[in-house]
């Protein structure tokens, strides 16, 4: 019973020193030879974030009307920055680390994983440089601050699900990559990040009911929630303040708890024929 246990541990040790390798490898590597090196992290969300509220904010009007909303459509763009690193990295890993699986024998969802721990160091600045621009913006922070840590948690585990099964998926079909560029801009524009979700519900009718079916996907449920708890509780509708039924409340938890055990299902199931497929 000892050796079992020392066994897993040096097991659950050595992939844990290869993915913290792997990490560090890759977040060196992502800027190397850039003159202004990991400040891209934060300027590629701020300049995106420039462009959007211009544009949306300041000529179609797409605004709640309310001082945080700059701050709020920050968050939402650095959020979704995240998923859209997380993923694009991530289902290449495989195949680009198909040298290194073929000579050091490792789990193969390390690499996978290390592409969106990476993503996450990143998205973890961007938090910090939103928390500043809250305080320039006078926002008052509310106990729902400390619920903040789980909505970042569902995002990072349904990103981690789709990451792993388009990671799987690239290994045999290498279009996929190209069908998420193109889905990934469909997703963006259609949930309300760029735009406020009471920008379409205060029009009232069936165009309002539909927005707020908006909140059934994982994606925009698990940003509205960061946006909801970290700035503005008051203006940012929420899955749970839109529908008083519990099993809607449940719905994007357990398609994210069903999609990151498919996910982790599939990439294990098929991880072995890596090496031959490649």
């Amino acid at each position: 019973m000892k050796q079992l246990a020392k066994d897993i541990k040096n097991r659950y040790g050595y992939a844990w020193t290869v993915l913290r390798g792997l990490v560090k490898t890759d977040f060196k590597l992502r800027y190397q030879g850039s003159f202004l090196g990991i400040a891209w992290s934060v300027l590629k969300p701020l300049m995106m974030f420039c462009v959007m509220y211009v544009v949306f904010g300041k000529f179609l009007r797409m605004s709640d009307g309310t001082p945080t909303y700059p701050v709020v459509l920050l968050l939402g763009i650095s959020s979704w920055q995240f998923v859209t690193e997380s993923t694009n990295v991530g289902l290449r890993s495989v195949v680009d680390r198909g040298d290194l699986l073929r000579k050091i024998h490792f789990p193969n969802y390390i690499v996978v994983v290390s592409a969106t721990v990476g993503a996450l160091i990143s998205y973890a600045i961007n938090l910090v440089v939103v928390f500043v621009f809250a305080l320039i913006a006078h926002v008052k922070f509310t106990w729902r601050v400390v619920l903040l840590p789980f909505s970042i948690v569902e995002l990072y585990a349904i990103t981690l699900a789709l990451t792993l099964l388009m990671a799987t998926m690239y290994v045999y079909f290498r279009d996929i990559a190209h069908i998420w560029e193109v889905l990934q801009q469909l997703v963006f524009y259609g949930m309300p990040i760029i735009y406020p979700l009471t920008y379409v519900t205060n029009r009232g009718g069936w165009i309002a009911d539909v927005a707020r079916l908006e909140l059934l996907n994982p994606f925009a449920q698990a940003i509205q929630d960061i946006r909801h708890n970290f700035i503005a509780p008051e203006t940012q509708p929420t899955i749970w303040n839109q529908f008083s039924n519990w099993a809607v409340w449940l719905f994007p938890l357990v398609l994210t708890a069903v999609l990151l055990w498919l996910g982790i299902y599939l990439f294990r199931r098929n991880s072995r024929k890596f090496a031959e497929v490649m």
